[in-house]
């Protein structure tokens, strides 16, 4: 079976409806399927409730369909940095479902495991647990969640073998394991396509049993939500070291740590 398809539009041509629920891996805009998303928002398809971390940030990921009104409820953690997604709820133009980050990452994995609930102590008491069945357990209460099996999951991983043998690389092993494991269909961007057997065994983070499609995107824009930079770093490199081994001597030694040298570039 080939799972290789030529583009995202592509890839998504008969999977994807309106009305459906879609599970979109990735957290901020780390690991996000950039051009599934992108092919998404093409496509048109309304309606659609999506299972996310969060909506990624005006214009861009998710906040791209959020802007033509293509999504009606989202099933996230966060709103983030997103403010589309921030003024359409509190004007009630969309439907939000607020979930723990443990409970919606459980949520998704049970959702593959075949395990229609759970119960978690997450959330008794609050707004979280209003309407849903409590249970106690060893004199503790928990709360039953049910598990989400979307119709749909998107996902990016990093290197994919024909087979759809995945490996994600570094903080995009985040939500996109679990995402592709509870998608009744589930449609993969990845950076790099090998061979069946380029992978080593111990290197694969998840089995392509679970793939259905793959799309090759060689170079995302991969943006950066915040860009935090240091204000204050020497210029000289070496005058830092030297500055943070006498500052943790001093320390080790119980005395006061001495002031910053200033190096011979006036820096």
């Amino acid at each position: 079976m080939n799972k290789i398809y030529p583009s995202a539009d592509a890839a998504l041509k008969g999977v994807v409806a309106d009305g459906q629920t879609l599970a979109v891996g990735g957290f901020g805009l780390c690991g996000i399927p950039e051009a599934l998303i992108d092919a998404l928002h093409d496509s048109g398809v309304k309606d659609l409730t999506c299972i996310s971390n969060n909506a990624g940030v005006d214009g861009f990921g998710l906040g791209k369909l959020l802007e033509t009104r293509q999504i009606k409820k989202m099933i996230a953690s966060y709103v983030g940095e997103n403010k589309e997604f921030e003024r359409q709820y509190l004007a009630g133009e969309l439907q939000l479902e607020f979930t723990p980050q443990g409970t919606l990452a459980e949520k998704l994995r049970a959702g593959g495991a075949g395990i229609p609930a759970f119960f978690t102590k997450t959330g008794v008491g609050t707004q979280v647990a209003e309407g849903k069945e409590l249970r106690e357990f060893d004199g503790e209460t928990y709360v039953m969640e049910r598990s989400l099996v979307p119709d749909v999951a998107l996902v990016k991983a990093h290197v994919a073998d024909k087979s759809g043998n995945l490996r994600f690389r570094l903080t995009a092993r985040n939500f996109n394991p679990a995402a592709a494991m509870a998608g009744k269909i589930c449609i993969v961007e990845v950076e790099k396509i090998v061979e069946v057997g380029e992978l080593a065994p111990d290197d694969i983070h998840l089995p392509g049993i679970y793939v259905h499609r793959i799309v090759l995107n060689a170079k995302p824009e991969k943006r950066i939500e915040k860009r935090t930079v240091s204000v204050a770093a020497p210029a000289d490199a070496a005058a830092a070291k030297v500055e943070a081994q006498a500052a943790i001597a001093q320390a080790a030694a119980g005395s006061e740590v001495p002031a910053p040298v200033k190096n011979n570039k006036g820096a």
